[in-house]
């Protein structure tokens, strides 16, 4: 199967791909990147070329400790060539992390955790702003990483107050004359204290009610969970969900992360939590809280409404997609705008939290310990 990665007015024009054994494996040679040249390097999250790095070290060590509550850090190397073609070394801890992802009988590979090293080639390199990362690797196959990417894409054209990712082809190099891993798709992730910081905001860490949240905020958090698909998150236990406000008495704003149990990434290890009486995850189901006046949406439909072009050109214009993919997603997506732009199918959607006897108001706790 063939996956193009295309051009489009929000991603770079990148290269064919191709899938094998549910793996997207990418020809050694360099990719045809046709690119705005400057006479700087551009930031980490300041392009969407795809970045090729090279983890080193003790990487065995590294992905076989999946079980223990403390995971340990182990020190690696993260290589990558900067814009003149020299190769940059910058030293690393690395531990896994998260927890559906993390345990062998759910992904191949776990979630890590970057921490990086501050030294003078840090500073001048293209992680000078980072301090940590989150780099999400393959569970069950790469596609899934680049469907989240996208997802991640979508939401940050609706706010800038969004986690910010980056499109990663990852090599792994055990040493000790091991053979190599052939490289594979991953996603680097922005920290949330760098998140916080770019928006002017802190986070916070405190339990709180969905109605204590900025009302347009959670509205667009709230309308786009619906939009993908997914329902694994709650403000309530945090759960897949961050805080952000101007300081600690000020009225905090939810950015959402995490969407490999959406629709839209649609993983093949994806299911609904038992409690919402869904039999899959694209069926959607809207898990804000009860609001009787529908016209509270108003300035987030039309959110959605304008940015409705973008939406569909991220998946149809230049995806790593296959048409059958591309296809599907497109119709997932009309459905949604038919959605919100009919108002009675609206109010049966989003009125949904008002049913006493419907499952609206289940909160998701996930599997987050207290």
């Amino acid at each position: 199967m063939k996956i193009f990665l295309c051009s489009f007015p929000v991603l770079a024009l990148c290269f064919v791909i191709y899938a094998l054994n549910g793996n997207v494996q990418v020809p050694n040679a360099a990719a045809p990147f046709k690119m705005h040249h400057a006479s700087f390097e551009k930031g980490l999250f300041e392009t969407d070329k795809v970045l090729d790095i090279t983890l080193g070290g003790n990487i065995r060590g590294l992905l076989n400790d999946r079980t223990s509550k403390n995971p340990e850090y182990f020190s690696l190397r993260l290589e990558y060539r900067a814009e003149d073609s020299s190769m940059v070394s910058i030293p690393v801890e690395a531990k896994t992390r998260g927890h559906f992802r993390r345990l062998k009988d759910n992904c191949y590979y776990p979630p890590i955790l970057l921490h990086f090293i501050h030294n003078d080639t840090l500073r001048s390199s293209i992680f000078k702003e980072n301090n940590k990362l989150k780099l999400a690797m393959p569970c069950q196959g790469d596609q899934y990483i680049i469907h989240e990417w996208l997802v991640y894409k979508l939401y940050n054209l609706l706010t800038p107050k969004s986690f910010r990712a980056r499109l990663v082809r990852v090599a792994l190099d055990n040493g000790k004359g091991k053979k190599p891993v052939a490289p594979f798709y991953g996603m680097l992730l922005e920290e949330e204290q760098q998140m916080a910081k770019r928006n002017g905001f802190i986070e916070i860490n405190r339990k709180l009610r969905p109605e204590q949240t900025e009302i347009n905020s959670f509205l667009t958090m709230a309308v786009f969970e619906y939009m993908i698909g997914n329902t694994d998150w709650s403000i309530q236990y945090l759960q897949n969900i961050k805080l952000l406000s101007a300081d600690s008495n000020a009225v905090p704003i939810p950015v959402p992360y995490d969407f490999d149990m959406s629709g839209l990434v649609n993983t093949p290890y994806a299911k609904p939590a038992e409690e919402l009486d869904l039999n899959a995850v694209r069926t959607r189901r809207y898990r804000g809280y009860c609001m009787q006046d529908m016209t509270k949406f108003d300035e987030v439909i039309a959110l959605y409404n304008h940015v409705k072009k973008d939406i569909y050109g991220i998946i149809t214009n230049c995806s790593l997609l296959d048409a059958k993919y591309i296809n599907s997603t497109i119709k997932f997506l009309d459905d949604f705008y038919a959605t919100i732009n009919n108002p009675a199918t609206l109010k049966k959607e989003f009125g949904y939290p008002c049913d006493k006897n419907g499952t609206g108001n289940v909160v998701i706790k996930g599997l987050r310990e207290e």
